[in-house]
């Protein structure tokens, strides 16, 4: 059942902070014949309220997700911190493709380099952190979306739990 305004929002505090990183972000959404596209996401921005999520696609690298999206297709936003294998899964449908907003380029290469960060400290080379990360300076949108479901994706026994609204 699809979540109303008036509900409370499904994300609590430490999962908003844990949605902008540092945490590889992938968005996915799928055509009207349901096959899939997915793209990956150069940052985030949580609405202070937490009911709204906001991610950042480049352009050029999104167009199928992009072009599924504006079909009115649902998205699922997936967020895992490459450190710890902690992840979360984010859905919603009727997903807003808008411009930046003031500060989020800002915030897009912010979030490159915190997770450039985090995967050279896993052994990654820097070459190939900067080059994952290089779509952040491309031209990109934004994508908002109310999640109306969020999942614990974290590999291990309560993988696939969906979390609850919180109190």
């Amino acid at each position: 059942m699809p979540r109303t305004q008036t509900d409370s929002p499904l994300l609590d505090a430490a999962q908003a902070a844990f949605l902008v990183g540092p945490v590889a972000i992938n968005a996915a959404s799928h055509d009207a014949g349901r096959m899939p596209s997915i793209t990956r996401a150069y940052g985030c921005r949580v609405a202070a309220d937490r009911s709204e999520v906001i991610v950042f696609l480049s352009t050029a690298r999104s167009v199928a997700v992009l072009r599924d999206l504006a079909a009115d297709a649902p998205i699922a936003v997936v967020f895992s911190r490459p450190l710890t294998h902690a992840t979360l899964q984010l859905k919603g449908t009727r997903p807003r493709i808008q411009p930046l907003a003031p500060g989020d380029r800002e915030i897009m290469r912010a979030y490159a380099a915190a997770f450039s960060m985090e995967i050279i400290a896993l052994g990654h080379a820097h070459g190939f952190s900067h080059a994952l990360m290089a779509p952040a300076g491309d031209e990109a949108v934004a994508v908002a979306f109310r999640p109306e479901a969020v999942f614990d994706q974290t590999p291990g026994p309560k993988a696939g739990i969906r979390l609850g609204p919180i109190a």
